[in-house]
């Protein structure tokens, strides 16, 4: 599955233009991790623009997220166990292992962390920093949904939570002409 054909299917199945926002924002912090573990781009990237193909349809029944993902994209002919797996990882369907596993199990988080931050910051994304990230971070009612168990288990990838915070920021600022911030 390319790019091009995984955001068709992205863009018809999630109606919530901010999940849609969400999924290439998780793509771009995918993305930019890849080459720091030997990783293929594109197909890190693929597993961060997916992860969440199923979310509006599970959001009812979390005990099905990522597998109706899964079972879909299956059934479609994508036979990537690697992304499969990510993607059931992320929503803790399978403990992570690979390091593909465990970025988009703590990238996913931290989008919505910094997505929230850049919305409260005068200059949204663009004024941004790595600190402001994690002095939101640190406010454990600021964005109350972005688990920072979750975030922190980048410590897992061999990455300070500080490195972790600016290789994610500096993606997404990359895409914010995409992400409206």
């Amino acid at each position: 599955m390319t790019r091009d054909e995984a955001l068709a299917v992205v863009k018809e199945r999630i109606k919530n233009k901010n999940l849609v926002k969400h999924c290439l924002a998780v793509e771009a912090g995918m993305r930019a991790l890849a080459p720091r573990f030997g990783g293929d781009p594109d197909k890190w990237a693929l597993a961060g623009l997916l992860h969440d193909l199923d979310y509006e349809e599970t959001k009812d029944a979390p005990e099905r997220h990522a597998l109706v993902t899964v079972e879909e994209l299956k059934a479609m002919g994508f036979d990537d166990e690697e992304i499969l797996n990510a993607i059931l990882a992320h929503a803790e369907k399978k403990e992570p292992e690979t390091p593909m596993e465990w970025a988009l199990h703590a990238v996913d988080p931290l989008t919505g962390l910094i997505v929230a931050a850049a919305l409260v910051h005068p200059e949204k994304l663009a004024g941004l920093t790595t600190k402001n990230v994690l002095n939101r971070y640190k406010e454990k009612s600021f964005a109350r949904s972005a688990s920072r168990e979750t975030i922190a288990k980048c410590e897992r990838l061999g990455m300070t939570l500080e490195e972790f915070v600016e290789v994610v920021l500096s993606a997404m600022k990359g895409i914010r002409g995409e992400l409206g911030l």
